[in-house]
């Protein structure tokens, strides 16, 4: 099945911590500190591949992570940056934030290659907190946490016109007819899956993109059968050409189809129905000559409205090119800057994935804290020292853990434990 929707998780790179160590050499009894940086955590970074056209790919791998960076080394050795993940995607791909819908990233027009998670940074080893003062310093910086996120791909179909009707009307033959396209195409009762781009040539080098849009159904603006997944390939299309089958071959009121299309368009999105519009009258070869004209009864319906009609049949190519110029033409009057989403989601605002910890209170009355982030810091930190404790104490506060241990209730005098280690709380 085409896929043109897909939930996948990303992660981008931990930072490498920093690394305590001393100069231990030969004739040199008290060297100095030389624990070196820790590496860069890889980015997620999107990237449009022209090879691509569907999402398929992220129906079979959901989670995606880029590489962390490493721990810094002794003699000041720096650590190994982590490896960035390059997701390939196709054009007209737009990122979105999955819980909120907002959009992160559309990749689209000149957007070929985006950077949505940037990996930690990485931690400063001890040599980086020596002072004149504070020589031999027993601490160094733990690595920036990775960012993760959920996100919805969507992909779009970027063309100029998008050709739209009820299943079985001609769209297909239309467009193998007017383009390089090669869709398939038979006498179907149902949907085509996939929409299929072409690119129409015509007199004097000029052209435009036509896009195929799946048949439509009533209901499909909310949800009925595929219509979410088709609707959203028209919001790029600059031009709606109404393609129906005039000779009602299979017993559809042609002008019935127009407005019940309209209906399904303006409720998935009302801006939709601000697009110009023509009709292509097809199947004009099947028409019998029984007294009634079913091209002059749309024109009657809808010229009036600014929407022209032009009668054409796909299969033998008979008004075709008229309908062509007429598009063209029609095209030359909206904006041609391409349509991009614009964002939405603010990645600044991201929320760093940390280390979990828990504060609580025992029975003696003790708040108690402890948990992976509280242990690494500890593993990090010389506290017998006046500099090593003032910077756990940083560490406390910029991580909100000083923050929770006051909504939790404690006041001034409480005994705070950490791993064995018990502090007075004074603010």
């Amino acid at each position: 099945m085409f896929a043109d929707r897909a939930k996948i998780y990303i992660r981008s790179g931990k930072g490498g911590d920093g690394h305590v160590s001393f100069r231990r050499e030969l004739y040199v009894p008290c060297g100095g500190p030389d624990g070196g940086d820790g590496g860069r955590g890889g980015d997620i970074i999107f990237v449009v591949d022209d090879g691509l056209n569907t999402l398929s790919d992220f129906r079979q791998v959901q989670k995606y992570a880029a590489k962390d960076g490493e721990s810094g080394g002794k003699r000041r050795c720096h650590g190994k940056d982590g490896e960035s993940l390059i997701i390939k995607v196709p054009e007209g791909t737009v990122i979105k934030e999955f819980e909120s819908g907002k959009v992160i990233a559309d990749m689209s027009g000149e957007n070929r290659r985006e950077v949505i998670l940037k990996g930690g940074r990485g931690g400063k080893g001890n040599m980086n907190f020596a002072t004149p003062t504070m020589q031999a310093p027993k601490y160094a910086q733990p690595g920036q946490a990775f960012q993760e996120l959920w996100v919805q791909l969507e992909l779009k179909v970027i063309a100029d016109v998008g050709l739209v009707g009820f299943p079985n009307v001609g769209k297909s033959t239309l467009l193998s007819r007017v383009s390089n396209a090669k869709p398939k195409i038979a006498n179907y009762h149902f949907t085509t899956l996939n929409p299929h781009l072409g690119v129409v040539d015509i007199d004097g080098g000029k052209g435009f993109v036509m896009a195929d849009i799946p048949g439509l159904i009533e209901g499909a603006s909310e949800g009925v059968g595929l219509g979410h997944d088709f609707l959203r390939h028209i919001e790029r299309t600059r031009v709606l050409v109404h393609v129906v089958d005039a000779a009602s071959t299979e017993g559809r009121d042609p002008i019935a189809d127009i407005h019940a299309i309209n209906k399904e368009l303006g409720a998935y999105n009302s801006e939709l129905l601000e697009r110009p519009q023509i009709i292509a009258a097809n199947k004009t070869d099947a028409i019998y000559d029984d007294g009634e004209d079913p091209v002059a009864k749309l024109k009657a319906e809808f010229e009036p409205k600014g929407v022209k009609v032009y009668p054409i049949s796909a299969v033998s190519g008979k008004g075709v090119k008229e309908l062509l110029y007429a598009i063209y033409e029609l095209i030359q009057t909206v904006n041609l800057s391409p349509i991009v989403f614009e964002k939405e989601f603010d990645l600044k605002g991201l929320t760093i994935k940390q280390l979990p910890y828990t504060v609580e209170v025992d029975e003696n009355g003790v708040y108690v804290v402890e948990g992976p982030r509280i242990d690494k810091m500890l593993g990090y930190t010389n506290l017998e020292t006046e500099k090593g404790f003032r910077f756990f104490q940083n560490f406390l506060k910029e991580n909100g853990i000083l923050e929770d241990l006051e909504q939790a209730g404690i006041q001034e005098g409480d005994t705070v434990r950490m791993y064995g280690l018990e502090f007075d709380y004074y603010k």
